[in-house]
C-alpha cells in the first residue's frame, strides 16, 4: 500500500445513549482517561489497581477478596466466571428465557458442561418452582441466572431463594449483572452468591473494556481444587490472580486508562452513594415508565419483575420499530434499540444506566418518541406522555 489513508481526526456526534449501553460517561471519567499512562506494573498503577477492588466490594455489596476487574468486556466476565468453576462433564443448569442466558449455556458448554436449561417466557422471570424442580431431577453443580436480562428488559426478583435452592443441592451460583449491577438493589454477600460478573459500560457508566468480577471464598476452593486446568489461559483465575493479588506479578498488561475511568466512575458512585444510585435509576426510569405508558406505549413486563436499567416499551400497531430508532437517532441523537431474538419487532429496548438516568433525558426522550410516533401514525397522545413525565419527575 503505498499511498496514506486520510482519515482524519476524531469528531464523533453527540448522543444521548438511551440503549441498552454503553451508557454516557461523565465528564470527569473522560478526563481521567486522559491522563498519563505509567507502567502497569509501576507503584501508582498498583495502587489505582488496589482503589478498583476496594470501590468494587463497595458496589458488589461483598467483603470477597478476590474482587477485580477482568480486561475484556462483560462476556469475557461470563467466560471467567464458567470456565474457572466448570470442568468437563459437570452439569450446568442455566435459563432458557432470554438471549443471555442462552449465551450462558453456549459458554458452559465450550467450558465442557453437559448443559440443562430451567425455562419460562422470553418476558419472564425464572419460578423458583420451576427451579427446584430442575435441580430435582438434574442435580446440577453450577446454576447461572441474569439479574437483569439485556433483551428482555426483566430483572429477576427474589435472587435469594434460587440461591437457597442450589445451595441445598451444593451447587454454586452465578449471576450476570451485566445490565444491573449499580443500577438495581443488588446484594452479593447477603444474598449468597458464589460468583458475580458485570461489564463497565452500563449502569457503572465507565468506557467498555473491563468486566468486574467477584467470587465468595467458597467459589475460590472449588477453582483451586479442579482436576484440570481451565480450558482459557487468559482468563485462568489462578494466573489472573497473580496480577490483582497480593504478589502484583506479571500475567498480562492491564487495561491502564480503562480502569483509570472505572476508578473513577467507581468513586463517583461512592460519593453519591450507592443507596442512592438505585433510587436515582429507579426515579428516572419511572418517569419514562409513566410518560410512554401515559402516551399509548406501555412498558411490556409486569412491575413485580421491572428491570429499571433497561425498559422494554412496546411497539405501537402499525408502527415500524426500525424506523423509529433511525429517526430518533437521525432528528434527536437519541440511541434507543428494538428487541432482540424473540422479541425481535415487539419491544424498543430504552436503557436508563448511569450518566444517562438523568432527568432531562427522561423528558427529552419522551418528548422526541411522542413526536416520532405520532408522525409515524401511532394512535398515541403526546400531550399525556410528556405530561406524565414531568409529574413523576416532580414527585
Amino acid at each position: 500500500m503505498d499511498e496514506i489513508p486520510d482519515v482524519g481526526e476524531l469528531v464523533p456526534p453527540e448522543r444521548t445513549l438511551l440503549g441498552p449501553g454503553p451508557s454516557n460517561v461523565h465528564p470527569r471519567v473522560l478526563r481521567a482517561m486522559a491522563t498519563p499512562l505509567v507502567g502497569y506494573l509501576d507503584d501508582y498503577y498498583v495502587d489505582v489497581m488496589d482503589d478498583v477492588q476496594a470501590l468494587l466490594q463497595y458496589v458488589f455489596q461483598t467483603d470477597n477478596e478476590h474482587t477485580f476487574a477482568v480486561s475484556g468486556t462483560g462476556t469475557a466476565g461470563m467466560e471467567t466466571a464458567f470456565t474457572n468453576l466448570v470442568e468437563p462433564g459437570e452439569t450446568v443448569l442455566v435459563p432458557s428465557n432470554g438471549y443471555f442466558g442462552n449465551r450462558m449455556g453456549q459458554v458452559a458448554e465450550r467450558a465442557g458442561a453437559e448443559l440443562v436449561t430451567v425455562d419460562a417466557p422470553w418476558g419472564e422471570p425464572l419460578d423458583p418452582a420451576d427451579v427446584r424442580a430442575a435441580f430435582e431431577r438434574h442435580q446440577p453443580t453450577v446454576f447461572g441466572f441474569v439479574h437483569g436480562e439485556t433483551s428482555t428488559g426483566v430483572r429477576q426478583p427474589a435472587v435469594s431463594e434460587l440461591a437457597d435452592i442450589a445451595h441445598e443441592h451444593d451447587a454454586y451460583v452465578v449471576a450476570d449483572t451485566v445490565a444491573s449491577l449499580g443500577g438495581n438493589e443488588f446484594y452479593t454477600d447477603e444474598w449468597g452468591l458464589d460468583v458475580v460478573y458485570t461489564g463497565s459500560q452500563k449502569c457503572l457508566s465507565a468506557p467498555p473494556g473491563v468486566s468486574p468480577i467477584t467470587f465468595s471464598d467458597r467459589a475460590v476452593e472449588k477453582v483451586r481444587n479442579r482436576d484440570t486446568r481451565p480450558r482459557s489461559w487468559y482468563l485462568d483465575l489462578e494466573g489472573v490472580w497473580e496480577y490483582w493479588g497480593e504478589e502484583r506479578n506479571y500475567h498480562h498488561t492491564g487495561p491502564i486508562s480503562t480502569n483509570y475511568a472505572l476508578r473513577e466512575a467507581l468513586r463517583l458512585a461512592g460519593e453519591e452513594g450507592i443507596e442512592n444510585v438505585w433510587d436515582r435509576h429507579e426515579r428516572v426510569a419511572g418517569a419514562i415508565k409513566a410518560g410512554v405508558t401515559a402516551l399509548g406505549a406501555p412498558l411490556a413486563v409486569a412491575e413485580d419483575h421491572w428491570l429499571p436499567s433497561l425498559n422494554a416499551v412496546t411497539v405501537p400497531d402499525g408502527v415500524d420499530d426500525s424506523t423509529v430508532t433511525q429517526r430518533l437517532m437521525d432528528e434527536y441523537g437519541i440511541e434507543i434499540v428494538s428487541g432482540l431474538g424473540a422479541l425481535e419487532g415487539d419491544i424498543f429496548r430504552v436503557g436508563c444506566m448511569g450518566h444517562s438516568a438523568r432527568p432531562e433525558n427522561a423528558l427529552y426522550f419522551v418528548t422526541a418518541f411522542a413526536e416520532v410516533l405520532a408522525d409515524e401514525g401511532a394512535a398515541v397522545n403526546p400531550a399525556s406522555g410528556i405530561e406524565a413525565t414531568r409529574q413523576a419527575l416532580s414527585e
